[in-house]
C-alpha cells in the first residue's frame, strides 16, 4: 500500500475473471488479473500480456504521467484510440503492473 498525502494505492491479485470486450471482440480476458484501487479513482485491472490480444493492439504515440504510477504509454485499435494502457517502468510502490495492460472498459464476471 502507498500513501501520499491522502493519496492511497493498492496493488493485489483480483479474485475475479476479467474481460475486455470492444464491438464484440474479445480484446482479453484473464482470471490472473491484478486489481488496483487509487484513491478518488474506479477500480481498475491489469491483465498479464498473456492474457491480451496483443496483436490487435497498435502503439501510440500518446504518454502521460502520474506522480503515483509513473509514465504509461497506450495502444489503439482502427476505430478505438489510447483504449489500453500500461506501465512499462512504473514506481516502485506498484511495481506489480509492470507490463500488465489495463483497459478502460472490462466486464467483471463472477462464473
Amino acid at each position: 500500500m502507498t500513501s501520499l498525502t491522502g493519496h492511497t494505492i493498492t496493488v493485489e491479485p483480483a479474485a475475479v475473471h476479467v474481460r475486455a470486450v470492444h464491438d464484440g471482440q474479445v480484446l482479453a480476458e484473464s482470471r490472473r488479473s491484478l486489481v488496483l484501487r487509487e484513491t478518488g479513482c474506479p477500480d481498475r485491472y491489469y491483465l498479464p500480456p498473456e492474457d491480451v490480444r496483443t496483436e490487435l493492439l497498435t502503439p501510440s504515440d500518446t504518454r502521460t504521467h502520474c506522480p503515483f504510477k509513473g509514465d504509461a504509454s497506450y495502444w489503439s485499435l482502427p476505430d478505438a484510440a489510447d483504449l489500453v494502457w500500461a506501465y512499462p517502468e512504473p514506481k516502485e510502490q506498484v511495481a506489480a503492473i509492470k507490463g500488465h495492460y489495463c483497459f478502460y472498459a472490462t466486464d467483471v464476471l463472477t462464473d
